[in-house]
């Protein structure tokens, strides 16, 4: 089976978005202990549009701006290098505790010490993403999309971003988009919203044509029962993490691709990384394999990212997780959080376990 992409589109993929900037200490160092730090543009939903726009296809991103800030700037400076077009308002700054783009502080850990992650949100301009801020009319009627990503962190950001990730799904389903929904929770942002939240990614999930989650977000996003615990690592857990997807189609049988990482961590720098699909009726399992790490953030945003270019490209379906599984790993060799492959042969390379020079 092959997902049926809209033609003459403007737009491969179209993500909305938050941005803010990660600050990690240099040298895979704590960040209690640094005084030198290096800093990039980040979220979630470019991570995922990375492997699309760094091969090549033409992808918008759909965001909010802090007005005359230096740090909207260099947002702006690093998502056209990464040959991204993107469109938002901007929103004045209102003073010294007025908006500001969110920062996400890195440890990323190294051997037997884990990553940790302190996410400074307070006051972040994206929270106001609202639907009234953009022509939804000429973004998917005359521009066009192929597919669309959203993510269950911009879902559930604030109430005014949960109302603009459904209307954008409607909108999509409205113009033959196809929608990629991520579910990505946290508890952080789900507090005090639950009932309100459930409503709403069930809703986008029935609209959506590709799923993706790992237990906890299917178990409680959409209240779908998860895996049985195995205890016994990660591969020996499979055929729950099958039933578990299967219970996701009987639930939004309307989706076409259902998919979930498999993630056992070895130590910070190895961890063994694996993949589950379904495809209609077809299953696409990779078995986890060992894979080194410099830094572990991004990685299940590169997965997502290959698969959606796989699916982009109209490749055969055993490819999209190949490809995302080998963009996944990659990501995990950057320390920016999002992979920047040069071409496809540099995948597949990954994916053949071809670690050679190349001349």
């Amino acid at each position: 089976m092959s997902i049926e992409l809209k033609k003459n589109c403007k737009y491969a993929l179209l993500v909305p978005t938050s941005m803010g900037v990660r600050i990690t200490p240099v040298n895979g160092q704590p960040v209690h202990s640094s005084s030198l730090f290096e800093m990039q543009a980040t979220s979630a939903e470019t991570n995922v549009a990375s492997i699309s726009s760094f091969l090549g296809l033409p992808v918008k991103v759909l965001t909010t701006f802090v007005k005359e800030s230096p740090i909207a700037q260099f947002i702006k400076s690093n998502l056209r290098s990464r040959n991204m077009d993107f469109e938002g308002p901007e929103i004045p700054q209102g003073g010294p505790w007025g908006y500001r783009h969110q920062f996400n502080i890195a440890d990323s850990g190294y051997g037997t010490r884990g990553p940790r992650v302190q996410n400074d949100r307070a006051g972040e301009v994206g929270r106001t993403l609202n639907v009234k801020d953009f022509d939804l009319e000429r973004i998917f009627g005359q521009e066009g999309v192929q597919i669309v990503h959203l993510s269950g962190l911009i879902g559930a950001l604030s109430p005014d971003t949960s109302t603009f990730c459904l209307e954008i799904a409607r909108f999509a389903k409205k113009y033959g988009t196809r929608i990629s929904f991520d579910l990505n929770y946290r508890a952080t942002f789900w507090k005090g919203r639950e009932e309100e939240l459930h409503a709403i990614f069930k809703e986008i999930a029935s609209l959506s044509d590709i799923l993706i989650g790992n237990e906890e977000d299917f178990q409680l996003c959409l209240g779908i029962e998860g895996p049985e615990a195995g205890g016994k690592g990660i591969a020996s857990e499979i055929d729950g993490f099958r039933d578990m997807i299967g219970r996701v189609r009987k639930a939004f049988p309307q989706a076409t691709v259902f998919a979930t990482t498999l993630r056992q961590v070895l130590s910070a720098n190895e961890h063994l990384w694996g993949a589950i699909m379904l495809e209609g009726e077809n299953w696409h399992i990779i078995e986890p394999r060992r894979i080194g790490v410099l830094d572990r953030i991004g990685g299940g945003d590169g997965f997502v990212g290959g698969l959606l270019y796989g699916i982009l490209k109209g490749w055969s379906p055993e490819k999209w997780p190949q490809f995302g599984w080998a963009t996944g790993a990659l990501a995990t060799t950057f320390l920016t959080d999002y992979a920047q492959p040069a071409d496809e042969d540099m995948v597949w390379s990954i994916w053949k376990g071809n670690a050679r020079v190349k001349r």
